[in-house]
């Protein structure tokens, strides 16, 4: 029964941080990285959703059990959540994919797993990209795991789904006030440059090869991200190694002790 001390461990290491950006844009990202004890199984790379932060359910259990298997593992803040700086309405998914990019390069060495929960499913999908555009490096991919994706969700989940009159505040104000039923409930902002950057990142319209295994986990009872949309995207994945897990009675947080045993053995797995 070491779970526990251990997650305890994984929720009280503190930060480090890198600087991300150039003058005005620059911001400092916080990250908590834990070395590999000898070389191995590949490294985890958790990738958080939207309005989410590193010290979450999901992201606790998988460092603790990388850390409980002697697996390198690497969590982060995006810029306006959590420890790290800037202002969440000043983020776009292009900003937010730079500071992936640069944790990536900055913190991982060999073969990892890139683990992206919501947001951070687009996000993983984005950085495979990256990673496979930019050729040899320090580190590789070995697989990816994806728990309620919503890659194109600024577009497919937003945009398409807002009504005629919050379209129009977000055009004329620049942003709209989301109410919200996570975190402290507070509305968040829904910014104007937030769904159009979000344009320049869309990959459900073509074929999206990311070279490694793919497993998906999807809650058919998702009232943010339809199952649907997790078909969407295994129709745009390449036919060999995906696998669609359908959990028929899940939700989008996908953080119960049974939800997160399906997704530590995905890890596993890979």
């Amino acid at each position: 029964m070491t779970e526990p001390t251990t997650q305890t461990a994984a929720a009280n290491q503190e930060p480090a941080f890198i600087e991300v950006g150039e003058g005005d844009h620059k911001r400092r990202i916080a990250v908590r990285a834990r070395a590999a004890r000898g070389p191995g199984s590949p490294g985890l790379v958790w990738l958080g959703g939207f309005k989410s932060d590193m010290q979450g359910t999901k992201a606790l259990a998988l460092d603790a059990w990388a850390a409980e298997h002697g697996r390198s593992s690497v969590r982060f803040d995006y810029s306006g959540h959590g420890e790290s700086s800037g202002d969440f309405a000043d983020g776009t998914i292009g900003r937010w994919l730079e500071e992936s990019v640069a944790v990536f390069t900055q913190f991982c060495r060999g073969p990892q797993v890139l683990i992206g929960s919501s947001m951070g499913g687009w996000m993983a999908l984005l950085l495979a990209r990256e990673i496979a555009r930019r050729g040899e490096g320090q580190a590789s991919l070995a697989g990816l795991v994806l728990i309620a994706p919503a890659p194109d969700f600024t577009e497919e989940l937003m945009w398409k789904g807002f009504s005629p009159e919050i379209r129009a505040e977000i055009e004329t104000k620049g942003l709209w006030l989301r109410p919200s039923d996570y975190g402290d409930g507070s509305p968040y902002p829904i910014t104007r440059a937030l769904i159009e950057e979000g344009r320049n990142h869309l990959l459900l319209g073509s074929k999206i090869d990311v070279g490694c295994p793919v497993r998906i986990l999807q809650g058919a009872q998702d009232p943010d991200v339809p199952w649907k949309h997790a078909f969407a995207l295994v129709h745009r994945l390449p036919a060999e190694d995906v696998v669609l897990t359908m959990i028929q009675d899940g939700d989008h947080r996908l953080s119960r002790p049974q939800d997160i045993a399906r997704i530590i053995a995905a890890v596993a797995e890979i």
